[in-house]
């Protein structure tokens, strides 16, 4: 569980946090005044890297914004082996089910790297909700985003091939850039495999000339041909 911090008093922190509310895909549909309050309502937390934010079943009495660091969405399958759903950044919102019907939570959430959260209680999150409509219509569309992204990737945890799905995963992790500085044990993890056959893999797109690999991490030099790999996995 998270460690709670002093809270916060300085006028500079508590803009920051309504500066990280207003970049939040549910908050920004939020006033000003109600983000500000919010701030002021809400609980700063720390959580390790490694350390579980919470567990599937655990009661879902607040909600999270993600101000620092990086955390990811797990659930478990029958024979225990980790599904890893999907990976948030700053300022992701973490546990928003939890507004709405005050239900256990629906997977775990653990921290990737150290990071440092907001804790809203769910009563101060649905005050706000009911004073903002628009709040409401933004949440859904929201979540109705993130359940298609989590069917996608329990799809394709089923369907691509290793090199599917490593292709997948350096081309998300390095986004519109090029690099990608996860360690190849991280990448293994991350996508179900092992770091042996992550690197065999890796060595062979190295020697066809779609990625360099360095000291400072992967580089992505033939995108095209990455997408075009996860494609035709897809249609197989």
């Amino acid at each position: 569980m998270p460690a709670n911090a002093p809270l916060m008093a300085d006028k500079q922190d508590l803009l920051n946090v309504e500066a990280a509310l207003a970049k939040a895909e549910l908050m920004a549909a939020l006033s000003d005044a109600t983000r500000a309050r919010l701030a002021k309502q809400g609980v700063p937390c720390t959580l390790d890297t490694g350390k579980l934010l919470f567990a599937k079943g655990d009661k879902g009495d607040a909600l999270y914004v993600l101000l620092e660091g990086e955390v990811e969405v797990r659930s478990s399958t029958e024979a225990g082996k980790d599904v890893r759903i999907a990976a948030l950044k700053p300022y992701a919102l973490i546990g928003e089910m939890a507004v709405l019907d005050g239900g256990v939570r629906s997977a775990d959430i653990a921290a990737i790297r150290k990071s440092r959260l907001l804790r809203i209680h769910r009563d101060h999150a649905l005050a706000a909700l009911e004073s903002e409509p628009k709040a409401l219509l933004k949440l859904l569309a929201e979540l109705s985003r993130r359940l298609r992204h989590a069917d996608a990737a329990i799809e394709d945890a089923h369907t691509l091939d290793l090199g599917g799905r490593l292709a997948q995963r350096l081309l998300e992790e390095a986004g519109d850039g090029a690099s990608v500085t996860l360690t190849q044990t991280e990448i293994a993890r991350r996508i179900g495999a092992s770091r042996e056959k992550v690197n065999r893999k890796l060595h062979e797109w190295a020697d066809e000339g779609w990625i360099s690999m360095g000291r400072a991490g992967i580089k992505l030099v033939a995108r095209d041909q990455l997408q075009a790999l996860i494609q035709e996995a897809r249609a197989h």
